[in-house]
Order: structure tokens, then C-alpha cells, then sequence
């Protein structure tokens, strides 16, 4: 399978990343813990039915020490005992962020005041961006068909 698009070799490409991936850093930088930025990440590829973000964010959470058990579960976080109630905040805001065109009224009050219980200011704005640039990024490949299971860790940077 090839891509339809090289958005590793089109210089447009390399510009729009170089600036999705300086607003990462942002987020990578912030306080909201690394691996709930994984979790967030990988169950936003999930929904939106992006392989590349998914291998790539799997075995990125992989290499940074999470459990295989943990990844195994993000698609069924509700019913999974091994993720914490900031976690499962997070994953329920990157749900609802994620599904915005399937909800009329978007992102529940609910869900924003419990994410607000567990994250200040700061790690809530940066869970908000990392919810809009996965996604992003997740349009982005899944438009183009960009091929997935290559992916090594540390591959980008």
C-alpha cells in the first residue's frame, strides 16, 4: 500500500508539520504527565482509524515503559481497572474532543468539570491542544492512507 500523498518528501508537508510539531512541543514540555499524552494519542487514533498515529504512538508508549496490558485496554478504558481517574478523564475529554461532529452539543459540561478535578489550568490547555493536534495529524494521514506498522521509536526527532 503507498500513500496518495509523500508528506515526508513535499515541502508544504515539511512546513505544516515543522509547526504542528513546534505546538507539540508545547504540550510535550508541559506538566500533564507523558503517559497520559500517550494514552490520549493513541485513543484518538484509534477513534478516527489512523494507523500510522497508532503504531507510532503505541510503540512510543512502548519504549517509554508502558505496560502492554495498559495498551491493550485504552479501546475499553471504561471497563479496565489499570487507568487512574485523571486517566480516564482525559480519555473520556479526547473521546468528546475527538467525536465532535457525532455530539450536537460537543464536549459535555461533565466531562470538562471532571478533566477540571484533576488537571490545573495549564495541563487542561495542554490536554485541549494535544486533542486538536492528534487530531490533526490523524486527518491528515488517514486522508492520504499513509501506510502503518514501519514506525521505530524516536523515527522523527
Amino acid at each position: 500500500m503507498d500513500a496518495r500523498l509523500n508528506l515526508f518528501g513535499n515541502s508544504v508537508a515539511t512546513k505544516l508539520t515543522r509547526h504542528i510539531n513546534s505546538a507539540a512541543k508545547v504540550v510535550t514540555d508541559s506538566t500533564l504527565p507523558a503517559a497520559t499524552q500517550e494514552l490520549v494519542k493513541i485513543r484518538a487514533s484509534q477513534i478516527n482509524g489512523c494507523g500510522f498515529c497508532t503504531d507510532m504512538h503505541t510503540k512510543d508508549a512502548t519504549h517509554a515503559g508502558e505496560s502492554s496490558v495498559r495498551l491493550n485496554l485504552i479501546a475499553a478504558w471504561r471497563e479496565a481497572k489499570v487507568f487512574t481517574d485523571a486517566e480516564r478523564a482525559a480519555l473520556e475529554l479526547t473521546e468528546q474532543g475527538t467525536r465532535i461532529a457525532d455530539a450536537a452539543g460537543g464536549v459535555t459540561d461533565e466531562a470538562w468539570a471532571n478533566a477540571a478535578k484533576h488537571y490545573d489550568e495549564d495541563q487542561l490547555t495542554a490536554l485541549v491542544a494535544l486533542i486538536a493536534l492528534i487530531n490533526a495529524y490523524n486527518r491528515m494521514n488517514v486522508i492520504v492512507r499513509q501506510p502503518a506498522g514501519d514506525y521505530q521509536p524516536g523515527q522523527f526527532g
